[in-house]
């Protein structure tokens, strides 16, 4: 009987690896609100960063990153961490790492897969430095949730908002002690076929998150 619970554990272990080697979604942890640095002293520390590490950022700190970038802050009334135009709420975030795509879910606190393959280079655009670091963040407004306004004001009220989105983190990041910069440079055609975007989707703006490359004084 022992040996079958053990059997079991493995094989419905296998199981949950094997969907997300398959393309499945991930269920990231509960976001830690208690930690980081204080809000005057990340203020203090924030600061746009050009040079990565490879190494690839924890799970928990993508499930803070997100949270604090867009999650839902009060469940009752399903309002965020950011604040948008008309309640619009038209920011969504996009997950690019090495392997995959996702598009996070705030309200199931989770990355729903979109796409497999490593397309981290229709990010970087034509500045391919940014290529290799582990995480891209990309936001994509869908002006269609606007509730009136036309085409003009709807894609300035986007801009505020992905500016919001895109601070949150950054202060995030300069909390935490990971590397981050807003970018607006980025293919954006390409984007829109792997995200598999809509008309009134617009990528507005990105963030590579990862740690920051240390540098090595020379020696004397």
């Amino acid at each position: 009987m022992k040996q079958l619970v053990v059997m079991m554990g493995v094989l419905l272990m296998t199981v949950s690896i094997q969907a997300q080697v398959n393309g499945g979604d991930i269920e990231l942890p509960v976001p830690d609100k208690e930690g980081g640095l204080p809000f005057m002293k990340t203020l203090a520390v924030r600061a746009s960063a050009r040079d990565f590490d490879t190494m690839m950022v924890k799970l928990t700190e993508i499930s803070n990153l997100l949270w604090a970038a867009n999650g839902i802050n009060r469940p009752e009334q399903d309002k965020r961490t950011a604040s948008s135009a008309l309640n619009a709420q038209d920011i969504d975030l996009y997950v690019l790492m090495d392997e995959k795509v996702y598009l996070y879910d705030p309200d199931h606190h989770l990355m729903k897969f979109v796409a497999s393959g490593d397309h981290r280079k229709a990010v970087a655009g034509s500045q391919e430095i940014f290529a290799q670091v582990p995480v891209m963040v990309v936001l994509v407004s869908d002006i269609s949730r606007f509730r009136m306004g036309d085409e003009s004001s709807r894609l300035n009220w986007a801009a505020i908002d992905a500016g919001i989105v895109s601070q949150n983190i950054s202060l995030y990041c300069a909390s935490a002690g990971l590397g981050t910069v807003p970018r607006a440079t980025m293919d954006i055609p390409k984007l829109k076929q792997v995200l598999g975007l809509k008309e009134t989707q617009y990528p507005m703006l990105n963030h590579p998150v990862g740690f920051k490359k240390q540098v090595v004084a020379a020696p004397h």
